[in-house]
């Protein structure tokens, strides 16, 4: 469990570090940057939100709230709380025209800010649980990386990243914000902000 939960703020980290993100959206609040690498597509969300840090992170670290503002998220309940820092999630999300509605088995790792200058993390990636095995209702669907950083700015402001790194089995649902209207995307931090503040 160390380990899983290790190695999933190093793969946030890791992914947050990469260079060669392309800028695709620049709204006022909301900043969108693409990067590709082999069938990989990563995706960094930047939101500037009007309240101080700590408080984003406790917010945004509880995957329960989540269906409040982001409806890809139908429904999330913690299935184990591995430790103070780790819990494990079953989310499932609406289906897509054509497609059965997906689900999510994902271990949310969370890592409070030592330092002024480094992020609160809460990092996400799919886990397999043999207590939640796919059923056939769903298309169990994996997430590699995903998560937050979130940055202070000031006493009562932060920047919050959002990174997902997609593979082809989310396509279906960034396809249609990628081929050159990002409204989901957009859409999705906008009410993440009105949530937050």
């Amino acid at each position: 469990q160390a380990y899983m939960s290790y190695s999933n703020i190093a793969a946030l980290t890791h992914l947050a570090a990469k260079q060669g993100w392309e800028i695709t959206t620049s709204l006022d609040d909301i900043k969108i940057w693409t990067h590709e690498e082999g069938d990989v597509l990563s995706l960094k969300v930047e939101m500037q939100v009007k309240i101080p840090s700590h408080v984003a992170f406790s917010l945004l670290s509880d995957f329960t709230l989540r269906q409040e503002w982001d409806t890809h998220f139908l429904t999330c309940e913690v299935l184990q709380a591995v430790s103070e820092d780790e819990k494990i999630y079953y989310v499932t999300s609406p289906p897509m025209t054509g497609h059965k509605p997906r689900d999510f088995v994902i271990l949310v790792s969370e890592r409070q800010s030592c330092k002024p200058s480094e992020p609160y993390m809460v990092a996400v990636k799919s886990v397999t649980l043999t207590s939640m095995p796919p059923s056939p209702e769903y298309c169990r669907s994996k997430i590699l990386c995903a998560g937050f950083n979130i940055y202070s700015d000031s006493n009562s402001s932060c920047t919050v990243c959002y990174f997902n790194q997609v593979t082809s089995g989310v396509m279906p649902y960034l396809a249609a914000n990628l081929t050159g209207s990002s409204k989901s995307i957009e859409h999705t931090a906008l009410e993440c902000i009105k949530f937050l503040e």
